[in-house]
Formats: structure tokens, sequence, C-alpha cells
């Protein structure tokens, strides 16, 4: 018997990129975009088909959700037309995300007055990994939704961790990308300090990807650190504005004084004022760069 269609709201680097792994598994998708065009150019290049609204696209029973933010998120589940009023009684939605603890919590609560079981469930990994079928997930919600979802789990990841209730996942998520982000900074101060010493900066790089520091960061966003200008962007330093604020309010709630990420805020910020919010993260190199 073919398995049951799947829905992905949002089509964005991820999104787009979680559906095309899917769709080469087999899996039927249904893709939802608030701009429609955006969904139509994903489907032509993957074979999935383009739901009219999210309401259209809960009707898969299975929800991928995939947004840049906390008030993109509000947005697709709201309203006539929105999300939640398309769930049905048993609907599993995955909240991939990266979004605040306390509005994974929101969610869920509209979800269940739907009969519906939402799972915060953002992912570590890039579109390679996404394209590998080697996320690491990071969950937090009902164990029994979660081995429902499991099947389209596996396709896409490589490990998934239940770490406990609703918002845990996001709290991981948030940790994960505190130390992503500060590792991010390190590497653009490590890479542009030996290049203005005099190294090459493939040669730089090189030494970084087979030293202790490679991490699989480091090891994926190769390209764009070593090419910057012809590398198309991954995740824009835009987004990692928006995380770090994140994890800042987390910390606030639970009284943790976390200093590198005051100093990581600040040269993001810094970077942000001088225009480079639509640019790769990478990109905190280029503004190290022209610092000087």
């Amino acid at each position: 018997m073919a398995a049951d269609p799947v829905a992905v709201v949002g089509a964005g680097t991820m999104g787009a990129a979680m559906a095309a792994t899917l769709c080469r598994a087999g899996r039927k998708v249904l893709l939802y975009n608030r701009t429609r065009e955006r969904a139509e150019r994903v489907a032509e290049r993957t074979g999935a088909s383009v739901a009219g609204s999210a309401r259209e696209a809960a009707a898969a029973g299975l929800v991928l959700v995939s947004l840049a933010d906390d008030d993109a998120a509000r947005s697709v589940y709201s309203g006539p037309n929105g999300l939640v009023a398309g769930l049905r009684a048993g609907s599993v939605v995955l909240e991939t995300s990266t979004v605040a603890p306390d509005t994974v919590r929101e969610l869920a609560a509209l979800a269940a007055e739907r009969g519906a079981v939402l799972l915060d469930a953002p992912v570590s990994g890039s579109v390679a990994l996404v394209e590998r079928g080697e996320l690491t997930f990071m969950v937090g919600g009902d164990p029994a939704a979660l081995e429902r979802a499991a099947p389209v789990l596996d396709i896409l990841g490589r490990r998934t961790f239940h770490l406990g209730g609703q918002g845990s996942g996001s709290v991981m998520k948030l940790a994960v990308n505190s130390a992503l982000h500060g590792l991010n900074q390190a590497l653009a101060e490590a890479l542009v300090l030996a290049e203005s010493a005099g190294l090459d900066r493939s040669a730089a790089y090189e030494v970084f990807a087979s030293s202790a520091l490679a991490a699989p960061f480091v090891l994926y966003k190769r390209a764009a650190y070593e090419h910057p200008e012809t590398t198309p962007p991954a995740f824009t330093l835009g987004l990692v504005a928006k995380d770090l604020a994140l994890v800042a309010g987390l910390a606030d709630e639970v009284g943790v004084a976390m200093t590198q990420l005051a100093a990581n805020r600040q040269v993001v910020g810094a970077a942000l004022d001088a225009g480079l919010g639509a640019a790769d993260m990478s990109a905190l190199a280029t503004f190290l760069r022209d610092a000087r």
C-alpha cells in the first residue's frame, strides 16, 4: 500500500531540500509556501504538488513546517486558511523551524484544540545533509506521535533525539545554534588572521579542515569561506541575528550569563549595519576583512 502524502509548509532553503529528498524517496509531497511562485518553482524540479493554502496542505495528515521565524510561524498557523484550520484528529505536525520554546508551546496548544499533535522537531544540518538524509532531529513532545512520524524522519535524518516534553527540542536547538554561531565567528576571525599574516586563504582552510577544528560545519562551509563571491547564501546573517536573539531570550529566562553570546551579537549586529544581512553567515569573514 502506498505511503500517505506528506505536506511541507515553507519552500525556503531547508523546506525545499526536505521536499526534494522526500520526493526522491518515493513519497508524495504537498508543498505550500506563502509566495506561491516559489513553491511552484520547487515543485517543478522535484515532482511535488502545490497546495493553495496552509489549510489545504494540512489535509496530508503529516505536516513538516520549515519557516524563518516566530512571526512567520504564527502567520501560517492562524486564520481561516491557516494550518491549524486544516488539521484533524490524529494529524501530526513536525515543527522544524528555529523558534522560541514558548512559541512552540503556543502552536502546540492550537494544534491540540483540533485533536492534532505538534512535535517541536528542529534540525541540525545543512542542505547537503538533507540531501543525503543525514540531518539530526531534536524532538520534544508525545513519543507516540514521534513513532508515527519516524518513517519520514528516517528519510531525512540519521539521528533523532527525543528530549522530553514540548519545547525541549527548541531549547536544544538554541543551545546547538549558540555554539554553532560562536564557531562561525571564531572560524571567520581565524581565517582573516591567517590571511592578514600572509597565508593563502585556501591553504589555511585546508589546515582547518584537517585539524582538530574539523567539525562538520567547518567542512560543509568550506566553499562559502574560500569563495564567498560565487557561493550562494545558505543561511543568512539576518537569520543568525534572529537565532542569537532567541538564545539571549532563553538565557535571560533561565538566568544564565553568556559572555560569548554577547560578543557574537555585537559583531553580527555590526555586520548587519554594514548591509550584510542577506549575505551568508560566512560573510563575517568579509566583514572582518573590510574592517581592517
